[in-house]
């Protein structure tokens, strides 16, 4: 019994692969429309990304000032232990506001990323493109409709 389930095991593995054989070696076209897009350059151009990068500079320049007066008001503190303890809480709140400030831009990064996926999705459905590359990966071939994507994250 055993060998007989071998067997068939066997003449199923046989036929699935002639059958991919068969498949790989017609001569019927795929069907598959395939679409490149220069991710970078859309995310470049994306009024989201624009934004949160100033956003960003703002939030960065609040953070040097609140440095540059934690600075000040230790350097103000001539006792030892007050120096030591306002340097700690300075430090503390430091690490607060960066790792907040990181959390936010992680966040705000995600959808994004999400929203450009989503546009170059939307765009190849339209199209009708299967299949949507990052144009670095492809060295020849595939529409591009980069500058359609733009369009629409602009």
């Amino acid at each position: 019994m055993k060998k007989f389930g071998m067997v068939a095991l066997g003449l199923a593995a046989f036929v699935v692969g002639m059958s991919v054989n068969n498949f790989a070696m017609s001569d019927v076209p795929p069907s598959y429309k395939v679409a490149v897009v220069d991710v970078s350059k859309v995310v470049a151009s994306s009024a989201q990304v624009k934004a949160l990068k100033k956003e960003q500079q703002t939030k960065a320049t609040e953070i040097v000032k609140y440095v540059e007066k934690a600075r000040k008001d230790v350097a103000a503190v001539s006792d030892e232990k007050k120096k030591k303890a306002l340097e700690d809480k300075y430090s503390k709140e430091l690490m607060a506001k960066r790792d907040k400030l990181e959390k936010e831009y992680t966040s705000k990064l995600t959808a994004i990323d999400a929203n450009i996926s989503k546009t170059i999705e939307t765009q190849a459905k339209a199209k009708n493109y299967n299949i949507v590359l990052a144009k670095g990966v492809v060295l020849y071939g595939g529409d591009d409709i980069t500058a359609e994507v733009i369009k629409v994250v602009k």
